[in-house]
């Protein structure tokens, strides 16, 4: 499966967004299909053996709309000079439009305050009100400034749908049209004992209303991207690289692999690469959080968008364009906000019926007051009243913005959330399970004790290391690691292995120098039928310390016994706290025997421990965890912790890991701080209780307003909804859900890690 992301163009609301949906869906090859209205953009996953993206391009303009590909490079670097340029057109037209609309209105309205007050207002002259005169005036707004509402309304007709032009045009339309009767015949009406009232200026408020309400919804949603905009504005503009041993300063769009650049102190670094020559230090904060600088010399990888702050140095470029890591962060960051929610779902069920059953219930508004009431006039302005005041907009926004703002504040605190269904996911989560290896410690053990069945006596224990760091070389797990650079410390040769085997969970072996050396767990010495009681009680007090012990076997006999500790991060006890405060369960996984893994569990205060699991069994242990009724998160760094990361509920990844566990989670962790998992709970709980608020607004507002709207109060109160005031009310619904949405870019974590 293939993934596309579309830009589109011509949708005016939710009803519009869902349209394309169902379009782009229906087309053959397609297997998923998610349109983001907020965003403008629609993700789809489609098999390239079945169909296109050009066959989806002419789906999506058959249905009246417009579509265009986002290449990934042009994803990373923003917009390009043709889009930008589209839409400050757009932008221009619409403020010209809403200009003209705004002057003629406040015309308008002061030529009809006598009728709409009621009273004698001597300073206003009768020729204001004059129907010809306002019906000249009225003209241009309704076809020039509300141009657009009739075209989106004929194209949604030829479609056999309805959206919120068909609204706005409909009930403009009925209050322009209707004037016109009494402006050409107003004797009939008086012979019917009838005013000849007119209501142009209803038609052209409402238009003028609408208007500025979608230009302060389009700035407002302009501002919803803005997390992306910083993002691609962290990048350097320029490289300065050595070619053929000349300096050139090129953009970084030309940027090859392997090129060799400069950076100077204060410059920012362009791309992805390794230090080859000199030393420095890097403010990293902005794309790992880290606060500290980091030092940097030759074989170090270096991070394109990060702040070289004292030395020069030359790195070699590795990744380049749409491969380096800030591109990858910008396009994850884009995924996650053209994702759905599945709470969105609601919202897309309801506008899916909702442009329809609003002209359902003004035509019935308009007959049950017609034939109860006989009065024309009465209908006509509930019907419009009605026509004007349902806005789906509001639902179709509620949702994709707060999700818009909320996975752009992650990124800007180093959490990058890969779909809008994890974020939400994540405030349900009642369990965080935390690997211990890399996680709750640094990741970096090293080995503290060593001890051999023979002591020291003829160096015996220099021989031993020798053949254990032989095999432990080959290995890429990181007590292996610990074991290597121990016997360097030592001054130790180190030989070459043959047949070198890991067994994952137990250990690994090898030939060296013609003995078989065997290294790793009790566990695994005893199934091999390897005697360990010669050094069991050392081995018992190092792990009663918190120490990982392992095992060396020389031709099928214990030799040596060694003990590594790995130590815990200095945030790791406090994130417990914090964790427990925001009333999660937390449990630590690890492969380690369980009487070290409890007293690193009882340093964290952590009470629940799954000890002894081989990889292959941690993904199993969170099932378990799952069976109990709990959502659970899985927090890790390794290889091995991928299965485990994709079978939780919400995966959660360092970002100091491994690629492999990055893949496998649902969000990633940029810094590997512990803080991460506090922030993007809490900002997950945040955002959700902001798109329920922003639905509850939708529908409140709706549920009361089209009653309203209809004349319900009226027998009781004698009051009805003036269609000015419904108009500016749909105008600003949009604007205030937005509006609610933006709060989320104040968002500051509650629960902070406490010393």
């Amino acid at each position: 499966m293939d993934n596309l992301t579309l830009k589109l163009r011509g949708m005016s609301c939710a009803s519009c967004a869902n349209r394309i949906e169902e379009v782009i869906s229906s087309v053959p090859g397609v297997s998923e299909c998610n349109v983001n209205f907020g965003a403008e953009q629609a993700t789809v996953k489609y098999d390239p053996r079945k169909t296109n993206i050009e066959e989806i391009q002419n789906a999506v303009d058959a249905a009246g709309y417009s579509a265009y590909s986002l290449q990934e490079q042009e994803m990373i670097t923003g917009e390009d000079d043709a889009e930008k340029a589209a839409r400050l057109a757009e932008s221009r037209k619409l403020k010209r439009k809403l200009l003209v609309a705004g002057a003629i209105s406040i015309i308008l309205v002061v030529g009809g305050l006598p009728m709409m007050t009621g009273l004698h207002l001597p300073w206003i002259p009768a020729w204001l009100h004059n129907p010809w005169l306002q019906l000249v005036l009225t003209t241009p707004i309704q076809f020039w400034s509300g141009e657009s509402f009739y075209q989106g309304a004929w194209k949604a007709f030829k479609r056999h749908t309805a959206t919120m032009d068909t609204l706005v045009a409909l009930g403009t339309s009925a209050a322009y049209f209707y004037s016109l009767f009494p402006t050409f015949y107003p004797g009939w009406f008086r012979a019917q004992g009838l005013e000849p009232a007119v209501y142009y200026e209803i038609s052209a408020i409402v238009i003028t209303l609408i208007l500025l309400g979608r230009l302060l919804e389009n700035r407002a949603k302009g501002q919803t991207s803005e997390a992306i905009r910083q993002l691609i504005g962290l990048q350097a503009r320029d490289a300065r690289v050595i070619r053929n041993g000349i300096e050139m300063d090129i953009p970084i769009q030309e940027v090859r692999i392997d090129d060799v650049i400069l950076v100077r102190p204060g410059e920012k670094i362009p791309v992805d690469g390794e230090v080859i020559e000199g030393t420095s230090t890097i403010d990293e904060a902005m794309v790992t959080g880290e606060s500290l600088p980091a030092k940097k010399q030759p074989g170090d990888e270096v991070i394109g968008a990060t702040i070289n702050k004292t030395g020069s140095f030359k790195f070699r470029a590795t990744r380049v364009g749409k491969d380096t890591f800030l591109a990858q962060i910008v396009k994850l960051v884009q995924q996650a906000q053209g994702s759905k929610a599945p709470i969105q779902q609601l919202a897309d069920r309801v506008t899916g019926w909702f442009v329809p059953a609003v002209i359902a219930i003004a035509i019935a508004t308009f007959v049950i007051w017609f034939n109860f009431m006989g009065n024309l006039t009465l209908a006509l302005i509930t019907t419009v009243g009605v026509l004007i005041i349902a806005c789906p907009c509001a639902l179709g926004l509620a949702t994709p913005t707060s999700i818009m703002v909320g996975t752009g504040k992650g990124a800007e605190n180093g959490i990058l959330i890969k779909g809008a269904d994890s974020l939400e996911l994540a405030h349900k989560i009642r369990t965080i399970v935390l690997d211990k290896t890399g996680t709750i410690t640094q990741g970096k053990p090293t080995v503290t004790d060593f001890v051999t069945v023979d002591g020291t006596a003829n160096g015996n224990e220099l021989k031993l290391l020798q053949l254990a760091a032989a095999v432990e070389r080959q290995s890429e797990h990181p007590l292996a690691e610990a074991v290597v650079r121990y016997a360097q410390s030592q001054q130790v040769n180190l030989v070459e292995v043959q047949n070198f085997e890991a067994i994952a969970g137990s250990g690994v072996q090898g030939l060296v120098l013609s003995h078989l050396v065997q290294i790793g767990t009790q566990r695994w010495m005893e199934e091999l039928g390897i005697n360990t009681r010669a050094l069991g009680q050392q081995k018992d007090a190092w792990e009663a310390n918190g120490k990982t012990v392992i095992w060396i076997a020389v031709d099928g006999q214990v030799q040596g016994l060694m003990a590594i500790a790995d130590a815990l991060k200095p945030s790791s006890a406090a994130a417990v706290r914090a964790l427990h405060k925001l009333g999660l369960e937390v449990v630590m996984l690890t492969g380690d025997n369980r009487q070290t893994a409890e007293a690193i569990a009882q340093q964290v205060g952590i009470k629940r421990v799954f000890a002894e699991v081989r990889p292959n069994q941690k993904a199993a242990q969170v099932y378990a965890l799952q069976k109990e009724g709990k959502i659970v998160a899985m927090v890790g760094d390794g290889i091995n912790d991928a299965p485990a990361l994709a079978q939780a509920d919400v995966g959660m990844a360092i970002g100091t890991g491994t690629d492999v566990a990055i893949a496998a989670s649902d969000i990633t962790l940029i810094s590997g701080d512990l803080q991460g998992i506090l922030t993007a709970i809490q900002l997950s709980r945040a955002t959700i209780h902001n798109i329920r608020l922003n639905l509850f607004f939708a529908f409140i507002y709706n549920v009361a307003g089209i009653p309203i709207a209809a004349g319900i109060l009226f027998p009781i109160f004698g009051w009805l909804l003036n269609p000015i005031i419904a108009g500016a009310a749909m105008a600003f619904s949009s604007v205030s859900v937005v509006t609610n949405a933006l709060r989320l870019r104040n968002f500051q974590p509650k629960v902070t890690l406490q010393p």
